[in-house]
């Protein structure tokens, strides 16, 4: 069972990072176009879409996953476990401002720039490599 989890949990993963990826560059265009109404409008079906029918599932299920991949690997002595998690935290964190931004920009209210958000983006490709580096050589 524990092969078909982890299984699971990296495709969980992967679904997530996608939208932790799209999410910011959809907000570069949406930042960067905001007196285009046609694109905006389209743009914000988008956001909508990917965040709460793509980014969410996936979430819980990589979080789900990850609990249940966890408690059998047990937490103790598992330093680095400890560490992937605490990013993980972070992670959510991220992934839960994105719904801010997005609120913000459903409200025509972000005064954030196209720069701030490719900035913005570089975020979770710094956490990847936290997350999987912790994984890989199990540092702790």
């Amino acid at each position: 069972m524990y092969d078909w989890i982890l299984w699971f949990h990296i495709l969980s993963f992967i679904s997530w990072y996608a939208v932790l990826f799209y999410m910011p560059r959809l907000f570069v265009y949406h930042a960067e176009n905001a007196d285009n109404e046609g694109f905006v409008k389209v743009v914000k079906v988008m956001e909508m879409k990917i965040y709460k029918y793509i980014g969410m599932p996936a979430m819980w299920a990589t979080l789900l996953s990850g609990f249940y991949l966890a408690f059998e690997l047990g937490f103790k002595g598992n330093g680095w476990l400890h560490t992937k998690i605490l990013f993980v935290a972070i992670l959510m964190a991220y992934f839960f401002s994105l719904g801010h931004f997005r609120m913000k920009f459903l409200e025509d209210k972000c005064t954030k720039s196209g720069k701030f958000f490719r900035a913005y983006n570089e975020v979770p490709t710094i956490l990847l490599l936290i997350i999987v580096a912790m994984v890989i050589m199990k540092p702790f």
